[in-house]
């Protein structure tokens, strides 16, 4: 891409809005209280960056944080310089989200690349306005024969390995953003609302890993300010600011958004917790998540916003966004005969049968938060995942998933592969019936990757119900590997625009390509 965005880094200012407080190790400048005079004076600022989601053929939602009531305009145009522009008036950013807001663009051209910038105004005098924070991205094409190219992964600020200036931040997403992809599709655990990030940890060789800390890493994230504060603080690091400024984002959530391993109902028994209801947990991080992400949400029927829904993306290109964490029924062993709840809840099936049956696309990319044959255990008998260990025919949550897979069988939807996160390694698995206790499906391929910013782990167990052939993995031998001692993970997925042939790269920090499959059109199988 020849034309870069111009991002703003952090000042003093904006640390100071953003409640940051830095270890003293760290020689950063001392941060005190603003005085009231001082915080009020001066012009609307948006140093946060600015981030663009759910991009299509001819829309897109841009967001920006503030760090005082501003009103929200974004200009568009074709060329970095901006000489004609299109205004987008949008909405009134204050306390009540944090001084976030988005503003959604209709009507662009199709694959186009699209220059936009922010400005925020004084709402008493609109001419007292900040400076403009650019960004740019390309829409989705109109035609088959321009190509896609996307990368994905998850689990940020994991295990207490946070922002660490001495390797430089999350780096990672430096060497993303040179891969110029049309989008990046987070799989879940942006932040880890149940992970303090301490002042410093010692790795077992004896180095000392530091952090850049908060106020709100200091503990468990129980309020809605506590957990504003978490997903505030990846936008520290001026790498992913910079990403976020190119590269679009296609964003879901998963436990680590409000605790591990959580599941609605649940009622905690863990003395971090003053707060024991998971569903008033889970509320205040939805609402956070939402204020700090351009996330399109479509209404439920109880006119309620929910987060699985579909992104098209061209002609080449459906992504289905799950949520496999608001509607699942509690973690069990999993041996239930009849399970018409399961992992995605009843309604969220029937949505996702439906926008399969729907799609044209090429390749129907299906964004799951968690694996489907990885044995995820959640303590010493239940399990957090769709597999328990059992390689016999469906029981528990497997039902839900084999009744998905014979109605993709039967309604004969080609292209469609799974990708996810969350076990933080890396690894590729067939999935085929003449392996598996259950047959009536047709073969598929689960890609997972990642972490890209927390700790490394073994992998897990294979659950043969659904017949996986695990082609590829590689997972570090011990728990919680740090990203100063390992690699960290992410996936790129390339769509060609004349074949039609899809080629997923499970690639490792550094330039390695760890492994690579070239994925037919139309074929069932693979």
């Amino acid at each position: 891409m020849p034309n870069r965005p111009r991002v703003p880094s952090l000042d003093r200012r904006g640390v100071l809005r953003g409640s940051l407080v830095v270890s003293a190790a760290l020689s950063l400048p001392a941060l005190g209280a603003a005085a009231p005079a001082f915080a009020l004076s001066g012009r609307p600022r948006a140093a946060w960056g600015v981030q663009v989601g759910d991009v299509t053929a001819s829309s897109a939602l841009v967001w920006v944080r503030s760090d005082r009531p501003a009103r929200m305009t974004v200009e568009t145009s074709a060329t970095e310089s901006f000489r004609r522009t299109r205004t987008w008036h949008g909405p009134l950013l204050g306390s009540g989200t944090d001084f976030t807001g988005t503003t959604p663009l209709h009507g662009l051209p199709a694959g186009e690349q699209v220059h936009y910038r922010v400005t925020l105004a004084d709402p008493m005098d609109p001419r007292r306005t900040g400076e403009p924070v650019y960004g740019t991205f390309r829409t989705a094409p109109a035609r088959r024969r321009e190509g896609v190219r996307f990368l994905w992964s998850g689990d940020i600020a994991g295990q207490g390995w946070g922002i660490n200036p001495d390797i430089g931040g999350y780096t990672v997403y430096e060497e993303m953003r040179r891969l110029d992809p049309d989008f990046f599709l987070c799989s879940g655990d942006n932040i880890y609302a149940d992970g303090v990030i301490e002042p410093r940890l010692t790795l077992p060789d004896g180095r000392v890993w530091r952090n850049v800390t908060t106020e709100e890493k200091s503990k468990v994230a129980e309020t809605l300010a506590e957990y504003r504060g978490n997903f505030r603080y990846n936008l520290l690091d001026s790498h992913l600011r910079r990403f976020n400024a190119q590269v679009p984002s296609i964003i879901q959530w998963d436990d680590h958004e409000v605790r591990n391993n959580w599941y609605p109902g649940q009622i905690l028994d863990d003395s971090r917790y003053t707060e024991k209801n998971i569903d008033v947990l889970a509320a205040r991080s939805m609402r956070a998540f939402r204020e700090y992400f351009p996330v399109a949400t479509p209404h439920s029927s109880s006119g309620e916003g929910r987060i699985h829904r579909v992104v098209r993306h061209g002609p080449l290109l459906d992504v289905f966004v799950l949520d496999m964490r608001s509607f699942r029924n509690a973690n069990s062993p999993g041996r239930q005969p009849d399970d018409t709840t399961g992992i995605l809840g009843a309604a969220q099936l029937r949505w996702l049968e439906r926008e399969l049956s729907r799609s044209r696309a090429v390749w129907k990319v299906i964004a799951a938060d968690m694996p489907l044959g990885l044995v995820v255990a959640d303590g010493a008998t239940d399990f957090e995942a769709v597999a328990q260990g059992d390689p016999g025919a469906p029981l528990g949550r497997e039902l839900q998933i084999a009744e998905l897979l014979r109605f993709i069988k039967h309604r004969r939807i080609t292209g469609t592969v799974w990708l996810t996160a969350d076990v933080h390694y890396t690894s590729a698995q067939h999935y085929a019936p003449e392996r598996a206790a259950f047959k009536d499906f047709a073969p598929f391929w689960e890609f997972v990757s990642g972490p890209l910013a927390a700790g490394q782990f073994p992998a897990n167990a294979l659950d043969g119900t659904f017949g996986p052939d695990q082609v590829f993995v590689q997972a570090p031998e011990r728990a919680n590997v740090s990203p100063m001692e390992s690699p960290q993970l992410f996936g790129q997925v390339d769509i060609d625009g004349d074949s039609g042939e899809l080629t997923v790269r499970l690639r490792a920090q550094g330039g390695s390509v760890l492994f690579s499959k070239v994925l037919q059109p139309g074929r069932v199988g693979q």
